[in-house]
């Protein structure tokens, strides 16, 4: 079972964490979306324990305590601050400059293309929940009427009042949302364990406020990827998934889960599992 730990990178920055397996084993890093935690990751680092590997799920800038620099200044919350802070948990972790492999869902994936896209080098292999590439995201939503509807819900995280509307009546929209993309009960209430109060989650929703709507373009990613898409996400359409393969100069994998929605990871965990340890036993590190 995952254990939790604490990870300090700087005076300023301690996050929390879920791990399993043996400190020096080959490192797993994932990195978790909105709205939800790193423990959406627990049926995953536990596998991954069991199967030898070093498994660290950090729950990000602002959403651990210790991690929590002021939401107001939209600058701590940038994308390459996200990149770097993954980087550096790795680090202090004992993989410096050590090779890795790297998980990310939704917004932990918009963060893993990026480090795969600048420091291809140090990663063995890429597994993707949910986000495709960047470029193919914003192909996308230039082009494909359907996936500008199903990206509306960004605009409105920039609202002011964001974070009040998202968490009134018991956070009833952030229960509905996770409740209708089948995530079970016992998950949602862990989730909001974290992201349910106030500071956390104006912490999350700076995250979308220093990006704005787009996604700045990256080069073909020269990572071994395998790239999981549930064909019920509602955030996340076909011509989206499908055409992430177009910016892609490595080996790939793409796996449509049917019936599956957006946080495939509590959804189908077992499945999300199997899949990611075929892919890292295939690009070892």
């Amino acid at each position: 079972m995952p254990v939790a730990e604490q990870i300090t990178v700087s005076p300023a920055l301690t996050f929390d964490a879920i791990t399993a397996g043996a400190p020096g084993a080959p490192l797993v890093l994932l990195l978790h979306g909105f709205a939800e935690s790193m423990h959406c990751w627990r049926a995953q680092v536990t596998a991954l324990g069991d199967m030898g590997y070093r498994a660290i799920a950090p729950s990000q800038r602002g959403y651990s305590p210790g991690a929590r620099p002021d939401p107001r200044e939209f600058s701590h919350y940038l994308i390459d601050r996200l990149i770097d802070d993954a980087m550096a948990i790795a680090a202090a972790a004992g993989y410096g400059e050590a090779r890795f492999h790297l998980a990310g869902h939704d917004w932990g994936g918009s963060i893993a293309w990026g480090i795969a896209d600048r420091h291809h080098a140090r990663l063995g292999s890429l597994t993707i929940l949910s986000r495709p590439h960047p470029n193919a995201f914003n192909r996308a939503l230039m082009s494909d009427d359907d996936q500008a509807q199903r990206s509306r819900h960004h605009k409105a995280f920039l609202e002011p009042d964001a974070a009040d509307v998202v968490l009134a009546d018991d956070a009833k929209w952030l229960r509905d949302r996770l409740a209708a993309n089948g995530v079970p009960a016992e998950a949602i209430e862990t989730h909001l364990s974290v992201l349910g109060n106030k500071s956390a989650m104006e912490a999350a929703l700076a995250w979308y406020r220093a990006r704005g709507a787009i996604r700045g373009p990256l080069g073909p990613i020269r990572v071994p990827t395998l790239y999981i898409w549930g064909d019920a996400d509602d955030t996340v359409g076909r011509n989206a998934a499908e055409g992430t393969v177009d910016f892609i100069a490595a080996p790939y994998r793409f796996e449509v889960l049917p019936g599956v929605g957006h946080f495939a990871a509590d959804q189908a965990p077992e499945k999300v599992s199997e899949l990611m340890l075929e892919h890292l036993a295939a690009h070892p590190v």
